[in-house]
């Protein structure tokens, strides 16, 4: 970063307070106001707002990062655009003829109370320790590697930079979400969508030429570029992948309050429905614009053009050494953008699932100012619940983020089987509903709890391909942290003459990363697949059926998971009471003639031609990779 980085860093930021300031000068008088934009939005802002949502720290750490290590594997949930036409073309009339606030208020109307209670609290905890605590550590990684400042002086002592750029990327955002709602977070989505837009497509073509060119990239990545892995691929078996991102993607894009709200913002269907299918367009950049980039940073490493110091970092990397001056600034602008408004669309969601689903009902019969109020103190609880958080965040980021993609495979089934079966099914009951989401969040919740009890032999094989990658100090360094800590864990875990074996070769493998030579990496990656071996061979020993359960392919699990959620759902609702006539009012079939005939008049050829094109785009994407 040089003076004219920071120039451009300083023009975003007058940009943005241009921006809110204009918001806060708007009439607030209601949670219409406040929490939907007072559903006046347009379709640029809707669009905007949906791709800026959605681009936060899974693309720029997560997704990079992925296709620094597996190539095109993760394209698939990239390749969702299709799913976000579902839901403006399916979704959005049915939300709007039914007037709804919030995702968990359907589930009370077509259900009962208790649904709705079941996926507010279950929503809300999610947010807060997922997608805040992960947006947070990707700052800390993002801001790290690209400012290459190790502390700040402040108040005569030194703190850590992560703890400076984390909280103060949390405090600016909760500032002004707090302060211009729904308004704020739409309209600063339309300055920050193209930044974030122009820095990413810079640096895909700034790698590119410093490689070679595409086809130097496809020599290098090889076997990587392919989409659709064998049925035996330990991490991404096409046998899981392609329903389970379906059903993870279902769960996102037409069912998630953090998602949905943007077109529930939109002033009549047509809005809504065309912010939909403009995000369904950005939709197709990311795998070009951060995953190819991650898969273009392994190549550069590969050819020691670059040093990646892990796969975390490889697009933060790419900016701190690769831009020239001046567009440094503007891709950290970008870089920014996306995790601000990432951020912000979790704080205003979480503060509407809460006075919506919580408060209103604590407090009854307020003034909408009242409510407003309440909005925003809930918005800056969970801006304080999110700092408080950073502490934990920093000792466990690394591993919550390798299980954020799983959580929300355990997450998705439950919520997207009651969507999909209340929505579509009629005679899908009340019991069914709740007892489906039980114990579909239940069966999660304890995969989740075996995959932290046997995490380590996720960590110890991530390592056995990471390791060939290391050709810097600090990489080396990490990996050294990450072996001893395995070691650790194993001495006071298993039995001694085991974990001696296994802590011997553990140390023989840190000793081997001692010089950074082909052979000498390629050694230490064969004694850690060893390590991991004899851990799983421990495991599998004495973890009997329970370690079974946590042994089966994440992606497999979630379709598992899924159509447990079904039968039991179907199950339930044929042997209890039938929905009321009201209850069924909130079903898809339930539109009355008048309600159609507004739909159809909704939408033109226009609308069906730009479908057609990103249907188009994706099959073809398909055939060329897979």
């Amino acid at each position: 970063m040089v003076t004219l980085d920071w120039i451009v860093l300083g023009l975003f930021f007058l940009g943005l307070v241009g921006i809110i300031v204009w918001v806060l000068k708007q009439k607030e008088e209601d949670t219409t106001d406040y929490f939907l934009a007072g559903k006046s939005a347009g379709w640029l802002s809707i669009g905007s707002s949906i791709f800026a949502s959605n681009i936060g720290s899974e693309h720029l750490v997560g997704l990079a990062g992925a296709g620094f290590l597996s190539g095109m594997a993760m394209a698939h949930w990239e390749m969702h655009a299709w799913l976000i036409l579902v839901l403006g073309w399916v979704f959005v009339p049915f939300y709007d003829r039914i007037k709804i606030f919030t995702m968990p208020e359907f589930l009370e109307r077509r259900f009962s109370a208790g649904s709705r209670s079941v996926l507010s609290i279950i929503s809300l905890v999610s947010y807060v320790l997922t997608k805040v605590a992960v947006t947070v550590y990707a700052g800390g990684v993002v801001f790290d590697t690209v400012f290459d400042i190790d502390s700040v002086r402040i108040f005569g002592q030194d703190v850590d930079f992560f703890w400076v750029s984390a909280v103060g990327l949390v405090l600016i955002t909760g500032i002004y979400t707090v302060l211009g709602g729904m308004r704020a977070v739409m309209y600063t989505s339309v300055l920050q969508t193209p930044v974030l837009l122009f820095g990413s497509i810079v640096i895909l073509i700034v790698g590119l030429i410093k490689l070679g060119g595409w086809g130097e990239m496809e020599n290098i990545v090889g076997s990587n570029l392919k989409l659709v892995r064998p049925a035996s691929d330990p991490d991404f078996p096409w046998t899981g992948v392609l329903l389970g991102s379906a059903i993870i993607g279902f769960w996102y894009w037409c069912t998630d309050q953090f998602i949905v709200q943007r077109v529930l913002s939109g002033r009549n269907q047509q809005q809504a429905r065309r912010g939909a299918i403009l995000a369904g367009y950005f939709k197709l950049l990311p795998v070009f614009i951060f995953l190819v980039p991650g898969m273009i940073a392994y190549a550069l490493n590969q050819k020691g053009l670059l040093e990646v110091g892990s796969s975390d970092s490889a697009f933060a990397a790419m900016v701190a050494k690769l831009l020239p001056q001046g567009i440094t600034g503007i891709v950290v602008c970008g870089l920014l953008a996306a995790l601000m408004s990432s951020l912000a669309s979790l704080f205003n969601s979480s503060a509407m699932l809460f006075v919506e689903d919580f408060y209103k009902k604590m407090r009854p019969s307020q003034s909408p100012k009242h409510y407003v109020v309440a909005g925003r103190v809930a918005t800056a609880s969970v801006v304080v619940l999110g700092i408080v958080w950073i502490p934990v965040m920093l000792g466990l980021g690394k591993v919550l983020y390798e299980y954020l993609q799983g959580v929300q495979g355990l997450l998705a089934p439950a919520i997207a089987s009651v969507f999909l079966l209340g929505v579509f099914w009629r005679r899908m009951s009340s019991k069914g509903a709740f007892w489906g989401m039980i114990i579909g969040f239940g069966l999660g919740m304890f995969r989740l709890v075996l995959n932290i009890k046997y995490g380590l032999v996720g960590k110890v094989g991530g390592m056995i391909k990471s390791v060939l990658f290391i050709n810097a100090d600090k990489a080396k360094n990490d990996m050294v942290t990450d072996l001893t800590s395995v070691s650790d864990k194993i001495e006071r875990t298993f039995p001694s003459e085991l974990a001696a074996t296994l802590t011997e070769k553990v140390n023989a493998a840190i000793n081997s990363l001692g010089t950074l030579t082909a052979e000498s990496k390629a050694y230490a990656s064969d004694l850690i697949a060893q390590v991991k071996e004899g851990v799983n061979g421990y495991y599998a020993e004495t973890g009997g059926l329970i370690y079974k359960i946590a042994s089966i392919n994440w992606l497999h699990y979630t379709v598992l998971l899924f159509f447990i959620c079904i039968a039991v759902m179907v199950g339930i609702s044929l042997l209890t009471k039938k929905p009321s006539a009201e209850q069924l009012k909130y079903t898809y079939n339930a539109a009355t003639a008048e309600e159609k005939a507004a739909t159809r008049a909704s939408w033109n050829v226009w609308d069906v031609v730009h479908t057609l094109i990103i249907l188009g785009i994706i099959i073809a994407f398909y055939f060329y990779f897979w």
